[in-house]
């Protein structure tokens, strides 16, 4: 029998299956706590796909694999955030719903926050997205504000495992390299989630940029050059311009067989992570509170309790984040 299922039989999203922190009460997330305090929080977008794709894509891609991580090990999955970050050759494209860069990363700060004031101390924010670099700024401003013991990892699902992506000439399964919405994107949507996609109604494009070949990398920098695909304006046109379509790249070409090795590789990733987390710090650990903080020892020492243990305080009241 296979480790993992490919595709899933359903999401969980609605089911009392003990994924979902937002479908489950407070005296079942206690118990919850008791076995597992970390949770995964998946970071998608809503975003024009193409003709063929759900614009939830970017956020089905980390739900249905975060999904099963949570079934294996027992961690916990918070519903995902569907609106995210996107750069300015997103903006105008019908179908995406850009969030403000500031709001967006005030909101992860925030929803950091509250799932640390809960007791899940430990975080895993899955990133599904093309905003890898806006994910850490959060992280980091959490941090300065709060100032309290925590394990926070952003992990971009295209980063865990970058062998996977190769072109057929390299021995790799695919014959372009990742962009967005194409090939590479569309086949493991095929894999997860086949029921929302439509490949019969798949299109194709050339993508095109204003600079010779090699200088400015594709999508998740997978090709390591020089340039980010993100640190650069005017290398390229702008998607509304550009490709109407949706698609940058051959999503003709996808299909869920080429995604299933990756797939299954980054959900081996993926418990392993949440398991070596939760062996080297069991539940209720966390590395040295004096090496994570400056803060007096007497206010972590309050903030580190359960919440409502006698001298418990929340952790708003350490940070003005307001």
């Amino acid at each position: 029998m296979p480790k993992w299922e490919i595709p899933p039989k359903e999401g969980h999203m609605e089911k009392p299956s003990g994924v979902y922190y937002q479908t489950m009460t407070m005296k079942e997330i206690e118990e919850r706590l008791k076995k597992c305090d970390l949770i995964i929080i998946p970071v998608g977008s809503t975003e024009n796909h193409g003709p063929n794709a759900p614009t939830g894509e970017d956020t089905f891609l980390v739900t249905r694999m975060a999904e099963q991580v949570a079934l294996k090990t027992g961690c916990t999955v918070a519903e995902p955030i569907w609106y995210g970050f996107h750069p300015y050759h997103h903006i105008g494209m019908p179908g995406t719903v850009p969030v403000k860069d500031e709001a967006f990363i005030d909101l992860l700060v925030s929803v950091i926050a509250g799932f640390w004031n809960a007791g899940f101390r430990k975080q895993i924010l899955l990133n599904g997205h093309g905003q890898e670099f806006v994910i850490p700024v959060a992280i980091h401003k959490f941090a300065k504000i709060f100032q309290v013991p925590a394990m926070i990892f952003n992990v971009n699902w295209y980063h865990a495992i970058q062998d996977k992506f190769k072109l057929k000439k390299d021995g790799g399964p695919y014959e372009t390299n990742f962009i967005h919405a194409d090939e590479v994107e569309t086949s493991w949507s095929l894999a997860l989630f086949p029921e929302f996609c439509h490949q019969e109604w798949a299109v194709d494009t050339t993508p095109r940029g204003y600079m010779p070949e090699g200088h400015i990398d594709k999508a998740g920098n997978l090709l390591h050059r020089a340039i980010a695909w993100y640190g650069h304006v005017g290398g390229g046109p702008i998607e509304v311009a550009a490709y109407p379509e949706g698609v940058v790249g051959k999503a003709t070409k996808a299909s869920a067989e080429k995604a299933k090795e990756g797939v299954e590789a980054l959900l081996d990733y993926l418990e392993k992570l949440v398991n070596d987390i939760m062996k080297t710090y069991p539940v209720g650990k966390l590395p040295p509170a004096n090496e994570l903080s400056q803060r007096p020892k007497e206010e972590l020492d309050a903030a580190l309790k359960k919440p409502f243990e006698p001298g418990w305080r929340s952790i708003y009241s350490l940070g003005n984040m307001w």
